[in-house]
Formats: C-alpha cells, structure tokens, sequence
C-alpha cells in the first residue's frame, strides 16, 4: 500500500512557525480549542480569480463532497450515527442552563465526536469516554423529548466496549478487537483474511478486492460482501454524491476531467471496481485541469487488515507558482530513483509519470475533515502506479494555516536545545517542511518496486507504518543533498538542518503529548516516526554519537553532533525499509515495528506532558470550511459563487448534520 496522507500529518506546533506573509493579520485562523484540539480556519487564496465555470464546478464538487459525511461516522463505527444524533437532538433541546458544568461537559464531547467523526481519538484509536455520567444523559434526554437507541448507552460509557477503533496489538484479533464497522458481527481476522485470499485477484491489472465493501456472515454463516454502491450498502448518501458529480459534468473544463467525473459517477452507482481503476487511471492522466478532487473510498488506515478505504473528499485548484518547486522535483525523480541508498534490484527502471503540483483546498470531507492531510500521493494501486504514474500534492493553504496560528506558542523555546537551532529552523523550517512534503510525496511513495510474485498487502497490519517510513526516509535523506541546493530548492548546505533535528525530535520525544500515560503508540504515522528516530539512536556509533538524547538541567533535550552521519544512517534504514518493502517480508516489518515503533519510556513521556502542558497547546488541529453559496439568476443557473469564512465550529457541524445526514442510524 502506497499513498497515503502525510508523514508530518498535522506535526506539532513546533514545525509549523515560520509562515510567509501571504495574508494579512486580520484574517481570523483559530476558531476553538477544546481538550487536545483546536480547530482552525483556511483561506482560499485565489478562488476570486478563478474563471465563472471554474467557480461553477467547483461549488459542485463542494456539494458531492459534503453528502459522504455519515458514510465515515458509519465506517469507524456502527453506532455513530445513533449516538451523534442523540447528541445533536439533545444539545439543541437541552432543557436547563445551558451555563451549567454537566452541559459544558457535554458540549466538549459532542464536539469531540464531530471531530473524530465517531467516539474514537482520531489519532490513538482509543475511545473517549463523557464527563458527565450516563444517568444524567438518559435524564437529560427524557427531560428534553430526546429519544434514543438504549444500545448505545454501553457504548458511550463502559470502557470496555468497543474500546479501540483500530487494534494493532499484536496477539490479538485485529477484527474481533476492533470497533471500526469495516466487519459484520462475528467475523473473525482469521475468516476476513481467508475471504481474501480467495478471492484476491493476481492478474496484471488486478482489482482491489474488498476497497468498497463490507464483510459480512449471511444466513448460512458465509462470509459475503455488503458493496458500497447506489442501491447497495450507504446508497442514500451516494445517490447524492451522484446527483452532483452529474452536475459537476456541466460544468468539467475539458475531456479529460469529464472522463475522469464519469468514471467515477460509474463507479458510485455499480461498485465495479474496475471502473474504479479506470477512474484513477483517468485521474491520474488528467494533467491540465485547474480544478481539482478526490471523492470516494481511498485509505486503508483503519480497517485492521489495511484493505476497506474509507470515504473522503478534497476540492481543490492549483496553485500555478507554487506548483513550478513540486514539478522541478518530478522532473528530477529518476534521479532520485538512481542515487538512492538502496540495492539497485528494488528500484524502478523507469520511473513514469510522476506529477506533481501544489495545491489550494476549497472543501475538505469525510476523512481529511476536520484533520486533514498536507500532502496526499495518489492511486494506491502499485500496478497503477508502476504503469500511469501518481500524482503527489502538497496542500498549500493549510500549511500557511498551521503556520499563522502556531506563531509565538513557546514549543521551540522550550523543547530546542539552543538558539542556535531555533535560529535555523527560524531560518528554514518552512522551507524544510515543504520540501520533505514534496520529496515524501513527489518521489519517496513512488520510489521502490515490488518483486515478482510480492503481493501489496504482505506486510499486513505493519504495512502503512513501514511505508510511511519508507517515504519519510526517502525524503529526509534527500533534504541534506546538494542537488536540492543545485536546484535552487534549499538555499544552502546548512538548512536541511532544520527538517532533520525536528524529524529526530518529533519521532524520539514531542510526538509523545499525543499519547496518554501507560499508552502504545498505536497510529501509522506516529509508529513511522518514533521506529526513524528510535532505531536511529540505538545505531549511534557508541563512542561518538551521531545524535543523542541528554539531559540538562532536569530536561532532556535532542542534540545532533553529526549532521552527515545522521544522513548516513538514514539512508541505511531506507534501504533495510525497501527491501522489507520489495520482498514483503512480514516477519522482518514485524519484528521492526514492535522493536522501535511501539512502547514508550515512561519516564521520557511523563517529562514531555508536564513540559508540554505549561506551554497551554493543542497538539492535534482541525480545521472549518469555507461556506459555498451559488448565486442564480431567475432561470436557476449559477452565476456567481461566493465564499464565506464566519461559520463557527458548532454552527457548521449542525447545519452539516441538518442538511447533509442521509443515511438511516442502523447500515
């Protein structure tokens, strides 16, 4: 499995200072914080000068966007629906002071389960759990004329139930132990993976058996697919995404994306997988058009087994400066390819049809709302990709985002070892950040080749965190190459310093504000980061170390002594990473994930909280929409789109669930 969103995925503040002027102060970037979360706002820089039928498809998309909304809260679990309903119904007729403590209690999980699309941590996968007791929920909703499914009670409040999202513990049974609604009741791993396998499809252009279905026992106890398709399983909100795909056709701005929309639509109303890779290829060739989505059943991250997609959507426009930095790394990718660490057998002969361009988002959906990704490479195919090519986006508007509304928030100050670093990463952080996104994207996913007979889910549950690391070090040992400087992508030979001491500092010890006390480190990327940096330090040469971790004055703080030697030993974990990659060798990710990736020092952790929880920071953000609003003349057609940045957080949530909520509570 390729792709995916990206390593830095939403990093801690740290690495989001150093923003460009690109607005001007008075545009408002943070809307709310609650619990570890803060939910920011994006400008859409540009949008006004985008043409009328560019505006026009644009809002379109927007809507077909929007509609998948309850296909995600149903996909990472089966009671979703029914409890954010159940919360939304009370919160708007709560019957008392809506300034008491239990209330605001309430509030804060209502809009933790917005932002979680479901009552799982969107990133530990661990439940969350109310603050205010069951026995006042059920008063409360008798009270207010709310009724309610008594199944979710358990749900919402024993620990025990439906505990994690997504296990990755190994011993356990990934399907059984996990709450995501990927599998019917009573389906085992072991059964879930014998389906698979015979039914896996070995062709050359082979089908991605399981991507839109779920897996159920029918009467006789067999295991059988539920197909998401019009008229299928979460029909009812795709006939809406249909209805405006077809309106998008209206309005495509050449063949190519109307072949790319068809496809799609196709895809929506049969469930043909086929056609679904007949879209990507579509979309992958559609170099030309300004505009801009993804919409559809794309990662793999939390279904156990790393098969299901789940739904998400991005609209979007390019932006035509930005995009000429991604396009000079694309022109560069075979030699990328050449020059990496790794053995000449695993790596491409040919690398095709790497695009890449820098983006501005106009709508984010489903599992990119409201965390999203900054960078996104596409198809997942590796067929696809071996054959088409991909295509890699950097999301620039978001990245400006982070930027603004992290300014002067004391993490650098207090986690950095010396001014000296914080100077350059003052210096080049940005630069950095953007360049490691772009060659993780650009090049690091599409680098690399499987071995005959390899298939791309051998690595199981290990293979999202093994191939983000593969991408992240492609890219981390390329930020300290000259070429980049060559190129004119880094000024000089001093700025990936930058990117390497945050990547090392991230992985070994800031990361860890996201992990509660006694906790694993359960999430893909953060697993990807912590195996980086902790296999790093466990192949420091003994003597003289290239970077370590030290203690001073009661902290303990990153120091890299060597720069070049740092670069060196991530090249050879990229090669070890590849060749775990190439031959899919599952024992090797196994024993790779589990010795670096996963437990945490307590001591180190406990450290990091107290330090962190001084500073007063959300180490997870989010982000509103834009509002869309068409304005039609008296025949109804569209005629201009205005966009609007007011809406609150709990505004735009109950209007989404107002006017945007098809699916029935039971799926």
């Amino acid at each position: 499995m390729t792709n995916h969103k990206l390593p830095i995925f939403l990093l801690l503040a740290s690495c989001l200072l150093c923003g460009c002027q690109k607005k001007e102060a008075t545009f408002q970037y943070n809307v709310d914080k609650f619990y570890d979360l803060e939910i920011l706002r994006f400008d859409v820089p540009e949008f006004d000068q985008l043409t009328l039928q560019q505006k026009q498809l644009v809002y379109c998309l927007n809507e077909a966007a929007l509609w998948g909304r309850d296909i995600l809260f149903d996909q990472n679990g089966r009671f979703n629906l029914r409890i954010r309903r159940a919360c939304e119904a009370l919160y708007l007729n709560y019957p008392y002071d809506k300034n008491d403590e239990a209330f605001a209690a309430f509030e804060r999980y209502l809009k933790r389960v917005w932002f979680s699309n479901g009552i799982h941590h969107h990133y530990s996968e661990d439940k969350f759990l109310p603050e205010f007791t069951q026995e006042w929920f059920v008063a409360a909703c008798e009270k207010a004329g709310v009724k309610f499914d008594e199944a979710i009670l358990p749900v919402m409040f024993d620990p025990a139930v439906m505990a994690k999202r997504m296990t990755a513990q190994d011993g356990v049974d990934l399907v059984v132990g996990s709450a995501g609604n990927y599998y019917g009741e009573g389906v085992t791993q072991k059964e879930a993976e014998a389906w698979y396998d015979a039914h896996k499809d070995n062709s050359a252009e082979p089908l991605w058996i399981g991507l839109n279905s779920q897996l159920v026992k029918n009467e006789k106890g067999e295991i059988v697919e539920r197909v998401y398709k019009v008229g299928g399983l979460y029909g009812e909100a795709l006939e809406h995404i249909v209805y405006w795909l077809k309106e998008a056709l209206k309005y495509a701005e050449n063949d190519a994306q109307r072949l790319v929309i068809e496809k799609m639509i196709a895809f929506n109303e049969t469930g043909d997988l086929k056609l679904f890779n007949e879209y990507c290829i579509a979309w992958v060739k559609d170099l030309d058009s300004r505009v801009d989505f993804v919409n559809g059943f794309t990662e793999t991250y939390t279904d156990p087994l790393g098969i299901t997609g789940t739904w998400e959507s991005m609209v979007n426009f390019k932006d035509l400066t930005a995009t000429k930095r991604a396009q000079l790394i694309s022109e560069n990718a075979q030699w990328f390819e050449d020059h990496s660490t790794t053995d000449p057998k695993y790596k491409k002969e040919e690398v095709k049809g790497v695009t890449a361009k820098v983006i501005t988002a106009a709508i984010l959906a489903g599992d990119c709302y409201p965390a999203t990704p900054i960078g996104i490479n596409l198809p997942n195919a590796n067929w696809i990709r071996k054959e088409y090519g991909s295509k890699s986006v950097t999301i620039d508007n978001l990245m400006h985002a982070y930027n603004e509304a992290a300014k002067g928030n004391g993490f650098n100050e207090e986690f950095m070892i010396d001014d000296e670093i914080r100077d350059i990463f003052m210096k080049y952080g940005a630069a950095c950040g953007d360049l490691h996104t772009d060659l993780h994207e650009c090049v690091g996913h599409g680098s690399g080749k499987l071995m005959p007979g390899v298939s791309k889910d051998a690595l199981k549950e290990h293979a999202s965190t093994i191939e983000e690391a593969r991408a992240d070090l492609f890219g981390l040992y390329y930020l300290a190459d000259p070429k980049l400087v060559e190129l004119g992508l880094l000024p000089n030979m001093e700025a990936f310093k930058a990117g390497y001491y945050q990547q090392m500092m991230n992985g070994a010890m800031t990361q860890l504000v996201r992990i509660e006390p006694g906790k694993d480190v359960e999430e893909a990327h953060m697993r990807n980061r912590q195996l980086i940096a902790n296999w790093v330090l466990a192949h420091v040469d003994p003597v003289q170390p290239e970077v370590e971790i030290i203690e001073r004055d009661g902290k303990h703080f990153l120091r890299v002594n060597d720069y070049d030697g740092l670069r060196r030993l991530f090249g050879q974990l990229l090669a070890d990473i590849q060749r775990i990659t190439s031959e899919g060798d599952y024992p090797a990710a196994k024993e790779m994930v589990e010795t670096y990736a996963v437990k945490v020092n307590p001591e180190l952790h406990k450290e990091v909280l107290e330090r962190y929880a001084k500073l007063n920071l959300a180490p997870y953000k989010g982000f509103v929409n834009p509002v869309y609003t068409a304005v039609c003349d008296d025949e109804g057609n569209i005629t201009d789109v205005k966009i609007d940045f007011t809406e609150g957080y709990v505004e735009q949530h109950l209007r989404y669930s107002r006017d945007y909520s098809p699916l029935p509570d039971v799926n």
